[in-house]
């Protein structure tokens, strides 16, 4: 079925049947009536190719993931769905590519072949290739994070450096003086990952002001980089009582090792960082956190990214996220005899 039957069986031209579906000039409300009534007959459905070439949109957005070779942490896929969910209320379809290695080509289609009407773009480092690049190619895009110079792109964020400050402030208040930082990969920090930079800055900070004995640790994205990671943690510092993480994915592994060396949380070590609300709800004891708030963040970068859409000299938009801590049983005060 086509534009040519429909015209035929309301008894109009082609050019007034593609009116009334584009909306772009008026039709009397009888002849609109009449053609809707064809339509609704036969059911009829535009095919998306051509009314993209007809409109100049596509109904589709882009979000660039991480490469398909790594496997998405949890917290990486709730904000894939959380995009492709507030896409699905504004009537949009989303095309994920991921980027990174072998798959910069997919990238290079997604900004060059105009498949999408606009881009939201995922793991951001702070000197960021791919943000030039779109800022080059003039399609409308978003990211969730940000790079070093924030001011020149549309965002939204977490305030990784302010919350696990607070985290370290709030493990002083405990009493403890020696705590330990678990971050994310090496790969990801050598790659200029800002989280992991920005969590690393706010760390150090909030030692130096409290005048406490920090480290700070890389770790892999899974349970088992998490149990190595605290086995040598425990082995190297002894003294640590605490630890705050941005490394949801490892946390499994991080309190097997605790189990293992038989440390009772709260009692003799606390835990604390920034997490998804639901890992923090279920880590045993619940995750003292600040509860990142993810699908707040992914329909916040659709609405940034339709506007922008919409209206090609829309302001740029940027939201900054800081989630309370929410205090639950993983943090106590610190153990009175050291190990």
């Amino acid at each position: 079925m086509n534009i040519g039957e429909i015209a035929k069986r309301a008894g109009v031209s082609r050019s007034t049947v593609s009116y009334v579906l584009s909306g772009r000039r008026r039709v009397s409300d009888a002849t609109r009536g009449r053609i809707q009534a064809v339509i609704d007959e036969l059911d009829y459905r535009p095919n998306a190719s051509a009314r993209a070439l007809r409109e100049g949109r596509t109904q589709a957005l882009g979000l660039v993931i991480p490469p398909a070779g790594r496997r998405l942490t949890g917290m990486q896929l709730e904000f894939v769905a959380s995009v492709v969910e507030a896409a699905a209320r504004a009537d949009m379809d989303v095309l994920l590519s991921p980027s990174g290695g072998d798959h910069d080509r997919s990238f290079e289609r997604i900004v060059s072949g105009r498949r999408v009407d606009g881009v939201i773009l995922m793991e951001i480092r702070l000197e960021d290739d791919r943000v030039t690049r779109l800022q080059q190619s003039g399609l409308p895009f978003v990211t969730i994070g940000r790079t070093a110079d924030p001011h020149t792109t549309s965002w939204v964020d977490v305030d990784y450096a302010g919350l696990i400050g607070r985290c370290v402030h709030h493990l002083a208040d405990l009493g403890h003086r020696h705590v330990a930082l678990i971050n994310r990969s090496a790969e990801l920090l050598a790659s200029g990952y800002g989280p992991g930079h920005r969590a690393t800055a706010g760390f150090d900070a909030a030692v130096a002001e409290r005048g406490l004995d920090g480290v700070t640790l890389s770790c892999g994205d899974d349970g088992r980089s998490g149990e190595m990671c605290v086995e040598q943690l425990l082995a190297a510092h002894p003294q640590v009582t605490a630890i705050a993480t941005v490394n949801e994915a490892a946390l499994p592994g991080i309190r097997r090792a605790l189990d293992t060396a038989g440390l009772v949380v709260p009692r003799d070590f606390s835990i604390t960082g920034v997490a998804a609300q639901h890992w923090a709800e279920e880590f045993r004891p619940p995750l003292t956190a600040a509860d990142v708030p993810i699908v707040e963040m992914g329909t916040e970068a659709v609405n940034l990214l339709l506007a922008a859409i919409a209206g090609p000299g829309t302001p740029l938009g940027r939201h900054l996220y800081r989630p309370p801590i929410s205090l639950r049983s993983s943090t106590g005060p610190a153990p009175r005899v050291s190990r």
